[in-house]
């Protein structure tokens, strides 16, 4: 039982660092989309934002992923 509660707040450490960190990324992109637009560099404004929404794509897939393998394994427990 005091393992199920450890590796639960792991977890949640865990799961706090990757939000702090996925914050600081897309916050990255917002600073480099506003430099270069300032600069109108319109290429690399658009590849930006584009590697921005593909990032943002990739972070609410693997959420919704592992939403549906948590909610598996609640089911099988």
């Amino acid at each position: 039982m005091g393992q199920d509660i450890r590796k639960k707040l792991m977890q949640n450490t865990d799961d706090e660092r990757d939000i702090m960190l996925i914050g600081k990324i897309y916050k990255s992109f917002e600073a480099l989309e506003e430099t270069l637009g300032k600069l109108q560099l319109e290429e690399p404004l658009f590849i930006t934002y584009m590697a921005k929404k593909s990032f943002a794509d990739t972070v609410f897939s693997q959420i919704k992923h592992n939403n549906e393998k948590a909610q598996v394994q609640r089911l099988i427990n």
